[in-house]
């Protein structure tokens, strides 16, 4: 079974949105069964997920305290995917969720608070020995900044080929518990989820036979404790 967590200290990076479309186009690619767990207070994923028509992917009710305990009780119901929704927060739970991660997805925005605010996770993901991948989310196709953003990130991290760009077919779709898979006239965005997917299955099984040095981030230039995401200056076109 494949544990993949989503997080970031930034609010409004995308991890709800991105964690119900990874789940359901996992299942749609045959790598299911699938289950979501939501570890948010806001439970906008749990929200989403009521709302949804669809029978998969299922929902798994889990806390913190038993979230080992839980993920065990998955893999025993036959689960071949677990994804975990987290908080915009940097706190033990978070600490604790990439601990029990195969992969940890970090959703960044292309803008100089987003390429800051990722910092401390890179530190915890790091600090645990776990691999990473950056997905840069909600991004404007004409904007310079984007190529920027993809450039920093990648000295500190993986950087997914696949950019999810900014759409208002990805927020009327999670109204009514759907995706953009499940929408008419949703080519483009249905083809980045897909294509997304298919890179962090990719990912995933390579994870399994791959141990990640921890705290490589010292490695460089940057404090393993503390590393520091310097953003790239605004240009006036972006």
């Amino acid at each position: 079974m494949n544990i993949l967590a989503l997080t970031s200290q930034k609010g409004g990076s995308g991890k709800t949105t991105l964690a119900g479309h990874l789940a359901v186009a996992a299942e749609r690619e045959g790598a299911g069964p699938v289950a979501l767990i939501d570890t948010d207070p806001q439970g906008s994923l749990t929200d989403w997920w009521n709302e949804r028509q669809a029978t998969t992917p299922a929902f798994l009710s889990a806390s913190i305290a038993t979230l080992s305990r839980d993920l065990d009780r998955a893999r025993d119901l036959g689960f071949q995917q677990v994804i975990i929704d987290t908080p915009p927060a940097i706190t033990d739970m978070i600490e604790h969720v990439i601990a029990l991660s195969d992969l940890v997805v970090i959703p960044t925005r292309p803008s100089p608070h987003d390429l800051r605010a990722a910092g401390t996770t890179i530190s915890m993901v790091e600090a645990a020995g776990k691999s990473l991948v950056f997905v840069i989310n909600a991004a404007n196709p004409r904007a310079r900044i984007t190529g920027e953003a993809a450039v920093v990130l990648s000295q500190h991290g993986t950087v997914a080929p696949v950019t999810i760009h900014q759409r208002t077919d990805f927020a009327s779709s999670m109204i009514d518990g759907r995706t953009v898979m499940e929408l008419p006239r949703a080519e483009r965005s249905s083809h980045e989820i897909k294509s997304l997917w298919a890179y962090l299955q990719n990912r995933l099984h390579r994870t399994a036979s791959t141990t990640v040095m921890p705290n490589s981030f010292a490695r460089l230039g940057g404090a393993a404790s503390r590393p520091s995401v310097e953003p790239p200056a605004l240009r006036s076109d972006a």
